[in-house]
């Protein structure tokens, strides 16, 4: 079974994810330049929403670093074990698994995405095998593995099972070096785009010096800044049975999982710029589609893109469009729908002509229902809010 989630947000003028250049991200669809956020900006807004509101309890989060070796040796120093020694016996214990450190021996190659579980495991295996690690041997990549190194990586390996992590369960891992230990994302997350054309534009600042002599002239400092203002169109889903699997067949926490990302994915926004721009725009339109196999994404609601007509405006206009478009493949395909919850704000109602039936009052009672009917899928009652 199948959540999927599309969201219409308009944002104020903005530059919420850049590029190496600086400029707000964009993309081609449908013949013209449309505004893009990408879903790497928008997974990591959703988990760190999940860490600051508390919406997933702490031991049940993940982290994604390249300092592993310096966090687990913290946790063997605050055992009374020595500090340089320690780090050593982690970088060991890493090296059985054949994860190594960059040239410069503080960090691995590449990100890890650990459970907070799964690293209080490698510092207690770090610890219980503390004298074999201390003096094994350091080897080369291609050098084969000892007895002792295979038994000791045999034993590590069982460690990392994703530690019951809530954000790895949704978005998943790779692990180069260790591929028996990746794990399938649960959850798909699509780039954000305009559901119309869009023009960047330069915002062009001066700042004095607050002690410049008065008889001074001229600025200190002058740049521009690039942003853009559009109404994005949002789609992802999570893959029900695929979560409750990396959750390690708990039930409870997929349910809670699942309210953690509804209420995420309606608050969580990009922070790029936004001590300049300060746009905190609540989505316009949330709706919410439980089904038992398939998935649509909408974008292509707005492949023609949406333009103002009189006495109208973006918003209401990518509303109607994508309220047309569910309809039409109805139409076709039929509705594949278990549960349809529509939230759309009180002014724009009036431009929902074909999903009238799935609109609800407010944004509690989407995600009350579409809980409630998670639950009901995983055999189980859903707890309080915010509870896992």
């Amino acid at each position: 079974m199948k959540l999927e989630l599309h969201i219409l947000q308009n944002f104020a003028p903005s530059n919420l994810n850049r590029d190496d250049t600086g400029s707000p991200k964009h993309c081609e669809f449908g013949g013209v330049r449309r505004a893009r956020i990408s879903s790497q900006a928008i997974k990591r807004a959703i988990r760190r929403h999940f860490a600051e509101q508390q919406l997933i309890p702490a031991e049940h989060l993940a982290i994604r670093s390249k300092r592993f070796v310096d966090e687990i040796a913290r946790r063997l120093t605050e055992r009374g074990r020595p500090e340089e020694a320690a780090r050593a016996v982690v970088e060991n214990a890493l090296s059985t698994l054949d994860i190594r450190l960059d040239s410069g021996g503080e960090k691995t190659q590449y990100l890890l995405f650990l459970g907070r579980q799964e690293i209080d495991r490698i510092a207690d295996f770090a610890d219980q095998n503390w004298d074999l690690l201390a003096s094994a041997e350091k080897r080369g990549k291609r050098e084969a593995k000892t007895d002792e190194a295979k038994a000791l990586a045999k034993e590590l390996l069982e460690h990392l099972d994703g530690g019951k992590a809530a954000d790895l369960a949704l978005f998943g891992r790779m692990l180069a070096d260790v591929p028996a230990r990746n794990i399938d994302a649960a959850s798909q997350v699509a780039h954000a785009i305009s559901t119309h054309r869009v023009s960047t534009q330069f915002d062009y600042y001066t700042a004095v010096d607050d002690l410049k002599p008065e008889e001074t002239a001229g600025a200190d400092m002058i740049g521009t800044i690039e942003f853009n203002s559009a109404c994005y169109y949002r789609y992802s889903n999570v893959d029900l049975d695929q979560l409750v699997e990396n959750l390690d067949g708990d039930r409870e926490l997929g349910v809670a999982t699942v309210r953690a990302f509804l209420r995420a994915s309606k608050d969580a926004i990009p922070t790029g710029k936004q001590n300049t721009f300060a746009a905190h725009n609540p989505p316009a339109l949330i709706f919410a589609v439980l089904r038992h196999a398939g998935a649509w994404s909408l974008a292509n609601a707005f492949v023609q893109p949406v333009r103002v007509r009189d006495g109208g405006d973006l918003i209401g206009e990518s509303i109607a469009a994508l309220d047309r478009h569910w309809g039409e493949l109805v139409e076709v395909y039929g509705d594949p729908a278990t549960l349809r919850a529509l939230m759309v704000l009180p002014s724009y109602r009036g431009r929902v002509q074909v999903l009238t039936s799935a609109l609800v009052s407010d944004w509690e009672t989407l995600e009350s229902e579409v809980v409630a009917a998670v639950g009901s899928a995983f055999g189980v009652t859903p707890g309080a809010p915010g509870g896992a």
